[in-house]
């Protein structure tokens, strides 16, 4: 653990770049596997890169080198040397052979990087920097390698032996032990590298490629889970048959394996043919999944596979290059769930969660661009702004190339830089040689944070017929970046004749300077602006549009986003104007919603994103000073009247909604959603048997996407029926860790007046660790999600998350860092609630060996 005592953390920059000393060509590990005691005897061929007299130079992290040899040749301690944890050998010749044989331990490994010990399986996290931890290694992803990996274990304990590539041997050992060898063929950075041993059941398959190659599929499990990696494998089938389709990108390998581990910090990791996931992401059957929970296994294991290509045959130079792979991987993923259920659902899902996260981040203290400068700890960049808002301008250059283009573009990316470790500039000469497009301002998204606002104003001349949209952007001020300069912001924007209902064609406009008109003719009346259709771009739209003009298009707009954008827009306008004590009229948004639930050409899932009300965090986004206790009234207040106004409504879907059985196809699962919604509003209407309702509904679903939601409704009241419902759930699901991070949830989330001290309750349960990240999280990160509860006015909300975060950073750091940006925003919030987050922040950075990790988000977060 690395102290922040004595000299600050370093600062590592992007200006910094120069290429590896040594490169390593190939590189064999043979592992003596033991959860206590693993030795790893790591064989080097290097080769030394360029002219110069630098010695080798091998990281390390907590390991001692029990062996050191060069050319076969042992060297005594004098022939070698440490520095902050690597190992120094100096060398002569540009090629040697250089082994190491050092000790470690996995079960004792709380840290979750490098090789570890989880449910009585031992495997690997190397990402970002975790390669380290098991090896002596040029720890950096611009150093590819050929790997050949040997394993040996107790059978009986660990009876599956899996690695990167092929496999190429096997074979018993002496007293009860086995080995297994395998073979990557295809160079790869040491981040990429994973192994798994244990006692795993697999779901075999198999998939033909489009050359007719048969590769074997592998999702490996604890036996008793394998009747729930179906779905799972179906996603992987559909996956390598999307990305043949769409980008010609075909799997390489013989063999392609999953594996399931319960204690993982991340979502999934896409090593190089055996990728290793997050239980949660894999696991999924109507008894213990929803829907959403089905649609994240889908997305995931297709982002996962979809690395083969964009991240692993074509990799990073350099961790600045991080969107490179991933902002690239999250757009190909969105895109691929969309073509598997609803264009429109999955694009509203999307930005919600752009939104939600990133529009955050871009406007607090940890505000960066998606290629950062510089960092103090690599980990605290796999954010949302490297992710999603990377996604948003790998998607906005699709847009202004169209699809030839961009496909054009895109394979002479992947061809160019096969076997490469390349940076987001090659990316973006790629689009522009394939695409036969100029992106020099373009490249103004990857080096400028903060999210754009474009104000929006119409202007018709009746006399001419003419209609003027004079658009004017600015990027604000973000930490290291006082001035910025236009970006290019492509805009999918049409003009609604109020007469006839609908618009003479959609046109892409391209706003490139600081403000820029466009006339469109042929008007009798003023034109309604439909703008930034599809959320063409990641951006804040700020026109006056009235709520008679949002109400039509709520109803009459052609594209789904900017229909959804109408209406919650509707939302949004009453309840900050409730918040601000200006007078509204809610009676507008009540006719829109009845209008678009009672419409039968709309699909139920839309209709369920649209007449929801927009999360109190986004409302708090609005406002210049967040006040959580006002908008919390403020929408619940809204909540309870479109529940009185329009309850038989509600009554009617909810009835009509129920299925007699469960099924997974879109229709269904817009059934549920909708379904939801309206027992929400059911119940917020104050109906004297809406609890029964829904206490009904959670005790008859035949599926978790109902029984979680009524759970949900139920636990942000007060009633005999809550107390029931979550003391069932606890019991019926004590021993399934996935469901019950769904209890704790569900608590920490809820709208209940006692949440923040029935959180500090959660926190000594008997269930509770902060051991397994997915319970921290469950209960901890989304506590720190709920506006409300989080910022109650006492700071006991900050307090309890100020604790966990230092309690956690202990064993943890990278999922305790994780906790803290939200104490970060204290800039948002009255002098009180500021002075007590800052207090929390300054608490955490005064913890003696505080990690690299939490120091950097902490201390940001004070600037």
């Amino acid at each position: 653990m690395q102290s922040t005592g004595g000299a600050a953390p370093a600062i590592i920059r992007r200006s910094d770049y120069r290429a590896p000393d040594w490169l390593v060509p190939d590189l064999a590990l043979d592992f003596d596997l033991d959860a206590a005691h693993t030795r790893v005897h790591a064989t080097l061929s290097v080769a030394r890169n360029g002219a110069h007299g630098r010695p080798l130079r091998l990281d390390g992290d907590g390991l001692v080198p029990l062996l050191v040899r060069v050319d076969g040749q042992e060297l005594t301690p004098e022939g070698w040397s440490m520095e902050g944890g690597a190992l120094i050998i100096p060398l002569t010749g540009d090629a040697h052979s250089v082994e190491t044989l050092v000790d470690i331990a996995p079960a004792s490994n709380s840290k979750l990087m490098g090789l570890y010990a989880s449910g009585g399986l031992l495997c690997t996290q190397c990402e970002a920097e975790g390669f380290r931890r098991i090896t002596f290694f040029p720890d950096r992803p611009d150093v590819l390698s050929r790997y050949h990996v040997r394993m040996t274990a107790d059978k009986a304990l660990y009876p599956v032996l899996l690695s990167n590539g092929d496999p190429v041997g096997q074979g018993e050992g002496a007293d009860g032990r086995h080995w297994a060898e395998w073979r990557d063929p295809f160079p790869k950075p040491c981040y990429l590298f994973a192994l798994v041993a244990g006692d795993l059941a697999c779901n075999a398959d198999s998939f033909v490629t489009m050359s007719g190659r048969e590769v074997r599929l592998g999702i490996w499990v604890c036996e008793a889970d394998l009747p729930r990696t179906a779905h799972a494998m179906k996603a992987l089938k559909d996956s390598m048959a999307w990305d043949e389709r769409v980008y010609g990108r075909e799997y390489d390998l013989d063999v392609f394996n999953i594996v399931a581990v319960a204690d993982f910090n991340f979502g999934a990791m896409e090593n190089k043919g055996l990728n290793i996931f997050n239980s949660r992401y894999i696991l999924a059957d109507p008894e213990t999944a929803t829907d959403m929970d089905y649609d994240g296994v889908e997305g995931v294991v297709a982002h996962e596979y979809f690395h083969n290509w964009s991240g692993n045959r074509v990799t990073c130079r350099d961790w600045f290059q991080l969107s490179l792979k991933e902002g690239f991987t999250v757009f190909r993923d969105q895109n691929f769930s969309a073509d598997m259920g609803s264009h429109a659902v999955k694009r509203i899902e999307d930005v919600r969660i752009l939104r939600a996260a990133q529009f955050q981040e871009d406007a607090g203290p940890l505000a960066h661009p998606i290629r950062p400068e510089s960092y103090m700890e690599i980990s605290n960049f796999y954010t949302s702004t490297v992710y999603n808002k990377g996604a948003e301008i790998i998607r906005m250059m699709a847009l202004m190339l169209g699809p030839e283009r961009f496909r054009a573009g895109a394979d002479l990316y992947f061809d160019r830089h096969d076997g490469q470790a390349a940076t987001c500039e090659d990316f973006v000469r790629a689009m522009e040689e394939g695409g036969a497009i100029d992106l020099t301002q373009f490249r103004r998204w990857y080096e400028q944070a903060g999210t754009p606002r474009v104000a929006a104003r119409l202007a018709h001349d009746p006399v001419t017929g003419a209609a003027t949209l004079t658009l004017a952007q600015a990027v604000p001020p973000t930490p290291g970046q006082p001035d910025k300069q236009p970006m290019v912001i492509p805009l999918r924007t049409a003009l609604f004749d109020p007469a006839t209902g609908s618009h003479s064609g959609e046109q892409l406009l391209m706003l490139t300077q600081a403000e820029q008109s466009f006339t469109f003719e042929g008007f009798a009346q003023s034109p309604l602006l439909s703008i930034n259709r599809g959320f063409s771009s990641p951006v804040i739209i700020e026109s006056e549009r009235s709520q008679a003009d949002l109400a039509f298009l709520s109803a009459h707009d052609d594209d789904p986003f900017a229909r959804y954008e109408a209406m919650q827009q509707l939302m949004v306008n009453v309840l900050v104007g409730t918040v601000a004590g200006q007078p509204v009229d809610e009676s507008t948004v009540i006719a829109a919603i009845r209008q678009t639930a009672t419409n039968p050409a709309l699909d139920p899932a839309f209709i369920a994103e649209a007449i929801r009300l927009p999360a109190e965090a986004y409302l708090g986004d609005q406002m210049a000073m967040v006040d959580p206790d006002a908008i919390h009234a403020a929408r619940d207040a809204l909540q309870q009247r479109i529940g009185v106004e329009l309850e038989p409504l509600w009554r009617d879907i909810h009835a009509r909604t129920q299925a007699n059985g469960f099924a997974l196809s879109p229709a269904a699962k817009g059934a549920r959603a909708l379904r939801n919604v309206a027992l929400t509003y059911l119940v917020a209407s104050g109906a004297e048997d809406g609890p029964a309702i829904a206490f009904t509904q959670f005790d008859r679903a035949d599926n978790m996407t109902e029984r979680q939601s009524a759970l949900a409704t139920l636990a942000s009241g007060r009633s005999n029926e809550r107390e029931a419902a979550l003391d069932i759930f606890y019991h019926r699901y004590s021993d399934d860790p996935l469901v019950l991070d769904k209890w704790f949830q569900t608590q920490a989330l809820a709208f209940h007046p006692d949440t923040v001290d029935l959180v500090e309750e959660l926190g000594r349960h008997k269930a509770f660790t902060l051991s397994n990240p997915n319970r921290v999280r469950a209960l901890y990160g989304a506590f720190a999600a709920n506006q409300w509860a989080f910022h109650h006015a006492s700071g006991k909300g900050y307090r309890l998350v100020a604790d966990c975060i230092m309690a956690l950073d202990r064993l943890n750091p990278q999922t305790a860092a994780r906790l803290a940006p939200p104490l970060g925003r204290w800039k948002r919030f009255d002098a009180s609630r500021a002075a007590m987050m800052r207090a929390e922040l300054e608490r955490i950075l005064a913890q003696p060996g505080l990690s690299k990790d939490v120091t950097e988000q902490a201390s940001k977060s004070l600037e």
